[in-house]
């Protein structure tokens, strides 16, 4: 095999859910297409790497140097921060339209064993942001797995001392062990709706 080839299949196949089996697949599809879709997809991706960055007030992908626009709009300057583990969830949790509110992307969970420490996390600005914004509920969105239940209480120790915040978390209709990316959007509205205090 060509060099060039296997050091592109393998690349793709680093990426979730993809695989050798998937990268093979994603690469002979590219460089057999003849309608220029692999030189777009390389400027395409150049272009994002270049441009696109973290959100420093939230963590959601924007424009370098912007704040996103979930931290532009006013209209969701509620006083409600959801706090989720990644991007994606940020977008399953848009798709359903059940929070309209703030997010704040921590970029992982705490892990022992995964080697994930508190300084891992983006949680740092989470005091100063509280204050800022007013902020009167933080509703975890995290996975229902030990995981997620630690990387919880941590948060919660780490503000505690904020007396006007209210903890909630999602309710039923989050599996033990679930991630929000499958969850179906009527339970999720549900969860979300059901949301209990902490």
């Amino acid at each position: 095999m060509n060099p060039k080839i296997e050091k592109l299949i393998k690349l793709f196949a680093k990426l979730p859910r993809v695989g050798s089996r998937g990268g093979q697949r994603i690469v002979l599809s590219l460089l057999q297409d003849k309608t220029g879709r692999a030189e777009a997809l390389a400027t395409s991706l150049i272009d994002a790497a270049q441009n696109i960055a973290p959100c420093a007030c939230c963590g959601v992908l924007t424009g370098r140097g912007d704040l996103c626009e979930f931290c532009r709009d006013e209209n969701r300057a509620n006083g409600q921060l959801c706090i989720v583990r990644d991007l994606s969830d940020v977008w399953t949790l848009e798709k359903s339209s059940v929070f309209h509110g703030r997010y704040h992307i921590i970029g992982g969970l705490l892990s022992g064993a995964g080697g994930v420490l508190p300084d891992d996390l983006n949680i740092k600005n989470l005091p100063a942001r509280i204050e800022n914004e007013k902020i009167s509920e933080i509703i975890f969105a995290l996975p229902n797995t030990v995981e997620g239940k630690t990387t919880q209480h941590y948060i919660m120790s780490a503000i505690g001392n904020v007396n006007t915040v209210a903890f909630s978390e999602l309710a039923s209709g989050v599996p033990l062990g679930g991630d929000l990316d499958y969850i179906d959007d009527g339970t999720l509205t549900l969860a979300f709706g059901g949301r209990k205090s902490l």
